[in-house]
């Protein structure tokens, strides 16, 4: 029964498995218990001081075990990783294990708690290649065009519910009232071009000449190259970013930098730049290291970090041509700033 003329979650995914005659309803089963841990943690930052007790477990804390409680013993697992901890954790005895893995960031943008601002979950599900048993530590190391799904949780003024299998992007929207997550946002889809960019500009001694040449160029507002102005923005929030790039468009960009040259980037491609990438692409925007799609890497490490831009397509091609001019001519030379740029040093 449609509620106010909207599909509820249970609706949703009900209609995609049918899409699948051979789904056994594992992933549903999974998808749901993701949900449940997240209304858990909508409740808990909706408490924002209130749940900071000091008798009480933090909140970053009472995020990550939600989603161990609400996900472990459905035996629909076969094993879990929670970011920025390693190893990951096979699904304890006496849980059955099941067939799926599941990477997760229970609190995004959890230093944003204080100030009361965007904060949300992120998590990725694969395939184990051996249901049943233990995942071994190559078992975790799928590209992303590998994921069977793919969401985050916004915790915000409403609490909303993102998800992807493959079929689109679409958003669910928390209705207190009924406890319910209600499809709002079916079908999103990033628009090609914007005039809006994410990026933290207090890094920006350390970009590479492509990155300082596009950001050079959106500041130089309609009297440059561009002949239009620009907004730049920064949340502090991967999931915050992402929700208002699938709502309204803009790009991303948290690159390689030279802060330390034995790491790639800052985000983590299993757990942040998968998910991300699945849900942009399914809107029609694009995902990149800049100088390579994300979802066609091949991990290294569980918690390998990459360089992460993504967005409206134009504006993530243009930024990977950048990169590709950069190798070809050996660095950028601005018009006006010469090899500086707006924000290098001097």
């Amino acid at each position: 029964m449609l509620i106010e003329g909207r599909s509820n979650l249970t609706q949703f995914l009900i209609e995609e498995r049918r899409r699948h005659p051979r789904a056994t309803g594992e992933l549903n089963a999974l998808v749901t218990d993701v949900s449940l841990a997240c209304k858990a943690i909508a409740a808990r930052v909706a408490r924002g001081a209130l749940g900071q007790d000091a008798e009480r477990e933090p909140t970053l804390q009472f995020a990550r075990d939600a989603f161990t409680r609400a996900c472990e013993w459905g035996g629909n697992l076969a094993g879990y990783s929670a970011c920025g901890e390693a190893p990951a954790t096979p699904i304890p005895e006496p849980y059955p294990r099941g067939k799926y893995l599941l990477l997760f960031e229970a609190l995004d943008g959890a230093g944003n708690l204080d100030i009361n601002h965007g904060v949300g979950s992120l998590f990725s599900v694969l395939r184990a290649p051996q249901a049943g048993a233990t995942p071994g530590d190559t078992d975790w190391l799928q590209p992303g065009s590998s994921q069977v799904c793919a969401g985050y949780a916004l915790y915000g003024p409403a609490t909303m519910l993102v998800l992807s299998f493959g079929n689109g992007t679409h958003g669910f929207t928390l209705d207190p009232q009924l406890g319910e997550w209600m499809l709002s946002h079916p079908n999103l889809q990033v628009p090609r071009r914007t005039r809006e960019f994410a990026i933290n500009a207090s890094h920006s001694r350390f970009w590479e000449p492509a990155v300082k040449r596009y950001v050079d160029e959106c500041l130089a507002g309609s009297g440059g190259v561009r002949g239009a102005d620009f907004s730049m923005r920064w949340i502090a929030s991967l999931v915050a970013e992402t929700h208002r790039i699938l709502l309204r468009g803009g790009v991303f960009l948290c690159p390689r930098d030279g802060t330390d040259p034995q790491r790639a980037g800052r985000l983590q491609l299993l757990h942040q730049a998968n998910p991300v990438g699945m849900l942009i692409e399914q809107a029609g925007g694009c995902a990149s290291t800049g100088r390579h799609r994300v979802l066609t890497l091949e991990p290294e490490a569980l918690q390998q970090r990459v360089g992460f831009i993504f967005g409206s397509a134009d504006e993530v091609e243009r930024i990977e041509r950048y990169h590709e001019e950069q190798l070809l001519d050996g660095g950028y030379r601005s018009p006006l700033f010469g090899q500086r740029g707006l924000f290098a040093p001097v």
